[in-house]
Formats: C-alpha cells, sequence, structure tokens
C-alpha cells in the first residue's frame, strides 16, 4: 500500500449528523414503516412511513451521542454496550413522542384508543427488533475501518522508515567515490562533482515521494552511470532496453536505482578489468520484469543471499505492492551477476 493524504475523520455533532448516516436512519425507517403498514388499516402507508421516520433519526441521534459522551467510561462499561441499550432506550421514547404529537388535541390520550395502542406497541416492537441490530452492524463496520486505517498508518511508517534508511545508504556511497577522485588529484574530480551536484538536485527531492515512475527511474539511473563513468570510463559501460509499455509504469523511489548501484559497486568496482551493465525491463502478463546484468566480478559464493540493500528494497516492494513482489540474484557464467524484478504493472495515477 503507498502513503497517501486522507481527509481527517469529522468529530463532534458533524460526525453524528453525517449524512450517510442521516441518509440511512430515513431509509431504514420509511422501509420499516412501509412493511408495518398493513396493520394499520385506517391510516395510509404515506403516514405509517413519516411516523417511522423521526424514531430512527431518533436512534441515530442517540447512537451518535453516545459515540462520544462521556469522554471516559468506567471499565466495566464498553461503550457499544452504552450505545446500543441507548438506541434501545430512545426507539420507545421517541415512538411515544411521535402518538403524543399526532393525538395532540384529541378529546381522549392516545392510551384508551385500542387502535392508537395497538398501533404504538406495533412500531416500537418493530423499532425494537431493528434499530439495535443496525447499531450493532454499524459499530462492527466502523471497527474494521478503525483497524485498516490502524494498519495503512502502520505500513506507511514502516514505508517511510525504510525509504529513510536508502536515503544515507545511497548518498554515503556516492559521496565516497567522489572523495576517491579528490583523493588521487583526479583532473576529472571537478566535472565529477559538479554532475553529482546537478544529478542530486534532481534525485534527492524524489527520494521522499511515495512513488515515482519507470521512467522516472531509468532518467535517474543514466545520470547515476554517466558519473560512474566518468569516474572509470576504461572500466564501465551501460547499455538500457526497455519496452515503451513500462514507462508510465509506478514503481517506489530507487527501485532500479538500487539495482544498479549494487551491480557497480558489488560488480564493477572489485573487478579489475570492470565490466557492462545492462538495464532490461519489459512488461508482460500484466508484470513488470527488470533484468540488471553485469560482467564484473560476480558474487563470492555460491547462493550468496540479498545484501542489505536488496534486502531492504525488497522488503520496500513487498509493503507497496501487498506482498506481490519478487527479487532473486543470481550467478553469470564465466562472471557476473543478475538482479531479476518482478512486481504487478500499475500506472501511476495522475
Amino acid at each position: 500500500m503507498v502513503p497517501t493524504a486522507t481527509r481527517p475523520a469529522p468529530h463532534g455533532l458533524a460526525r453524528t449528523l453525517a449524512w450517510p448516516r442521516v441518509l440511512l436512519a430515513l431509509g431504514v425507517s420509511s422501509l420499516m414503516g412501509l412493511v408495518i403498514s398493513p396493520g394499520f388499516t385506517t391510516t395510509p402507508a404515506t403516514q405509517i412511513m413519516v411516523r417511522e421516520m423521526p424514531v430512527g433519526l431518533a436512534a441515530m441521534l442517540a447512537f451518535g451521542l453516545f459515540e462520544q459522551w462521556p469522554a471516559r467510561l468506567p471499565a466495566w462499561l464498553a461503550r457499544w454496550v452504552l450505545q446500543v441499550a441507548c438506541v434501545a432506550c430512545a426507539v420507545p421514547l421517541a415512538v411515544l413522542a411521535v402518538y403524543l404529537t399526532i393525538t395532540h388535541g384529541d378529546p381522549a390520550p392516545f392510551w384508551k384508543n385500542p387502535l392508537r395502542v395497538n398501533g404504538y406497541f406495533t412500531m416500537t416492537m418493530t423499532g425494537l427488533l431493528v434499530a439495535p441490530w443496525i447499531a450493532v452492524a454499524a459499530l462492527f463496520r466502523q471497527r474494521e475501518r478503525e483497524r485498516g486505517e490502524l494498519e495503512r498508518n502502520a505500513l506507511d511508517s514502516r514505508l517511510r522508515l525504510l525509504q529513510a534508511q536508502v536515503e544515507p545508504h545511497f548518498l554515503f556511497n556516492t559521496l565516497a567515490n567522489v572523495r576517491e577522485l579528490v583523493d588521487s588529484g583526479s583532473p576529472q574530480a571537478t566535472t565529477v562533482l559538479d554532475s553529482l551536484i546537478a544529478y542530486l538536485r534532481a534525485a534527492v527531492p524524489r527520494l521522499h515521494e511515495p512513488a515515482t515512475t519507470m521512467e522516472q527511474e531509468l532518467q535517474l539511473v543514466r545520470a547515476y552511470l554517466e558519473l560512474m563513468h566518468m569516474r572509470m570510463p576504461d572500466r564501465l559501460q551501460f547499455a538500457f532496453e526497455v519496452d515503451a509499455a513500462a514507462l508510465g509504469l509506478r514503481c517506489p523511489p530507487t527501485t532500479l536505482l538500487t539495482l544498479v548501484e549494487n551491480a557497480v559497486r558489488h560488480g564493477i568496482d572489485p573487478s579489475e578489468e570492470g565490466g557492462r551493465i545492462e538495464v532490461r525491463v519489459e512488461v508482460r502478463d500484466s508484470r513488470c520484469r527488470v533484468q540488471v546484468r553485469d560482467t564484473g566480478a560476480g558474487l563470492r559464493t555460491s547462493g550468496q543471499g540479498l545484501g542489505t540493500g536488496l534486502a531492504t528494497l525488497l522488503e520496500r516492494l513487498q509493503l507497496v505492492f501487498g506482498g506481490d513482489a519478487k527479487l532473486k540474484l543470481r550467478s553469470l557464467e564465466p562472471h557476473g551477476a543478475c538482479t531479476e524484478l518482478d512486481f504487478p504493472a500499475e500506472q501511476r495515477p495522475a
């Protein structure tokens, strides 16, 4: 999952009177009125539906009021129990208020009219059968939504932590390369430093973005390889082979850069003859497949596991793509290594 800005949840009266809640209360109460209307032989169905609406709104207000008040409850009382109980209490009181209103001015109180009493108990019992269950369902949905929000926040925090680990790792490695040129008195030091400044000016802001595109990643990688080529012009060659369909795909920052930097650091640098780096990106079967091959020193030991940089990259990709990402590192003959990356081909949202 990518970190995204979310709108703050409403609180107080705005949450209690949120339109989805009001529409749900009116809709359910109208449906209840329609269902029980055949039992009211002297009253039209539309009037029964109108009578049910205040009952639904009262249950909604009770649910919302005790969702936030009181702020603290005794340890033995769960808030959801209080909410459901108050919804159940609100129903008969709301039906009573409805009947007192519609019988105002009658010569006798409604509880002395058998038809009115029957109507009161019909509305009350149906309300008690339906409203608390709707409150329980709403509470369950709310708990699931809160759990999902907590999981997303934890995922975002973990992803940001991993990206923070990537940034100094990359910057320090690049600066160490420049230091080697300065220490050796190379005439290329100034040129390389200028290229590094231009590169970092474009690259550093992207390190903090939650997602970028494969095209942007390729631009950074090309700039990085050109920078490394200036440092060792006789020992590094590189080439790109990229599907046009891959350019707009979503890609976590520094994904491709990490693979190429790993090839330079562990393949080209340790080799006296240097080598060649080939970057291939293709889209096939709704998957993006990235391959970075080098003809450098190769893996030191057979079956060598992922290093820190690649392991961190894999964890970032697993977080972003919900576990649907793979990264493999294998040896090439007669020497060299190949890193293969596979993840869903998803277009970056505009």
